[in-house]
């Protein structure tokens, strides 16, 4: 059964926000020919926070991908340069991705905090605003 994977972080400073987006484009790169990769997005969100959908074979191909690569070597820099940062992961049916709604719903009641160094007043209390689906790339 499909594996699901929801992030949502947040940019700390307008400094970090172009190196951010290099490694994160590059990572989603990467993730698009990743071994199990059935979906990829990745949504830029308003105040500097983006939001990544994936949807995987399993969850061992999941985890094959995230300690690899341009992916492994990002998520050294991220406890730095974001003040939010949280995730969530659950299996499904289907091979497509789950609306932005629900993976908002998801990441708030089932989610996670991630480790950041400076978090924010609503890291600290698990508050996760809804995504605007402003701008939204897709891996095909």
């Amino acid at each position: 059964m499909p594996f699901v994977s929801i992030t949502r972080l947040r940019v700390r400073v307008w400094r970090y926000l172009p190196g951010f987006v290099i490694q994160s484009l590059r990572a989603a790169r990467q993730a698009k020919f990743a071994d199990g990769s059935l979906a990829i997005s990745v949504l830029r969100d308003a105040d500097r926070a983006f939001w990544t959908r994936t949807v995987w074979r399993d969850e061992a191909c999941m985890r094959s991908f995230m300690r690899s690569g341009v992916h492994r070597r990002i998520m050294a820099q991220l406890p730095e340069w974001c003040d939010e940062a949280a995730l969530t992961h659950w299996v499904q049916d289907a091979n497509e991705p789950p609306p932005w709604p629900e993976a908002h719903r998801r990441l708030q009641q089932e989610g996670r905090r991630s480790r950041v160094n400076h978090p924010s007043d609503a890291h600290r209390r698990f508050e996760i605003r809804e995504p605007r689906k402003s701008s939204g790339l897709v891996f095909r």
